[in-house]
């Protein structure tokens, strides 16, 4: 299997490839439509092998009976490809484009709609999201500001039958708690003296 993939790289894809490239670069019609008979073969029978591979690679001699497929096809002598193209394709091609054509027109046209409408989906799922979490995160604010919000009242009043001494509380609470129960305290501590 390995060797026919290499294969197949280098001489079904590769060496093609570069003798495509000298046509264009070249501008000989003769060696450009061969080259493209070629690839129209080429795709053709990499679409098939997709599900003859699925079948077919019990069967003896497989990869090597594909390899020498590809062969032929590019052989100058056989002109495999030119052959199946001129036989088989083009005339298949030539009867059925029209309706071809407008297969495509409506798979575009479906997909153009479907894709409006995925898009539509998407940010309507991504807009609730995002309000979820904000919604969410807001729920989360407000519950620690509650949370701090207590804590600081029973600092102020000084409320001595809490089982918890204050100064304990400063020293297990975070550090970013420890600023309000400081301001906590100097604002209670304000507010006395005003009174």
């Amino acid at each position: 299997y390995c060797l026919f993939v290499f294969s197949r790289l280098i001489f079904g894809t590769l060496y093609p490839a570069y003798y495509s490239y000298k046509a264009v670069k070249s501008k000989d019609i003769k060696e450009y439509v061969k080259w493209m008979m070629y690839w129209i073969i080429f795709a053709l029978f990499t679409t098939a092998e997709t599900f003859t591979d699925i079948f077919l690679c019990w069967f003896p001699f497989y990869y090597e009976l594909k390899i020498a497929f590809v062969a032929w096809l590019l052989s100058p002598y056989t002109k495999g490809s030119s052959l199946l193209y001129r036989k088989f394709v083009h005339p298949t091609l030539s009867s059925k484009e029209k309706e071809i054509d407008d297969c495509l027109i409506q798979a575009k046209d479906r997909s153009y709609d479907a894709l409006v409408h995925f898009g539509k989906r998407g940010l309507n799922v991504a807009a609730t999201a995002a309000v979820m979490a904000a919604s969410k995160g807001q729920g989360a604010l407000s519950e620690r500001l509650r949370s701090f919000s207590m804590q600081d009242l029973s600092t102020i009043r000084g409320d001595s039958s809490s089982t918890v001494p204050p100064s304990v509380t400063v020293r297990t609470s975070s550090k970013q708690s420890q600023p309000k129960t400081s301001r906590s305290a100097s604002e209670g501590t304000g507010s006395s003296g005003k009174c």
